[in-house]
């Protein structure tokens, strides 16, 4: 199993940037894929940017298209989310993930190695 941990997020005003970043470590072969996810309170977790490993092609959720970027540097194996424009419905608790995903990249359930989770809090 992959080690994932979390580094990043914090508070920001609305239109505000901030950034996540998470460095994988061992489980050789386990994974396929990578993504952010986020939960809110009282809210179930949701896939917002994910890739797959080998051609680093990434999908959005349509809540963030055009305003978050997810890349990932294969020689540091770090995963990173750059998150632009914030909006207050943006604040969640942020998880980063990876696992052996079979096509449904932004589903949580296809993701097996999971982050501490970092908190963003966007104010308006």
């Amino acid at each position: 199993q992959v080690r994932v941990v979390q580094s990043g997020g914090g508070s920001v005003q609305a239109g505000g940037s901030l950034s996540l970043s998470c460095v994988t470590s061992g489980g050789t072969g386990s994974s396929n894929a990578m993504g952010w996810f986020r939960q809110a309170p009282g809210k179930e977790r949701e896939g917002v940017a994910a890739l797959y490993t080998a051609d680093n092609s990434p999908f959005y959720a349509s809540s963030v298209l055009g305003r978050f970027t997810i890349a990932l540097d294969n020689a540091k194996n770090t995963l990173y989310l750059q998150m632009n424009k914030l909006k207050p419905e943006d604040t969640a608790m942020y998880y980063c993930a990876a696992g052996m995903v079979a096509g449904r990249l932004l589903d949580p359930s296809e993701y097996n190695s999971w982050g501490q989770g970092t908190q963003v809090t966007v104010s308006s």
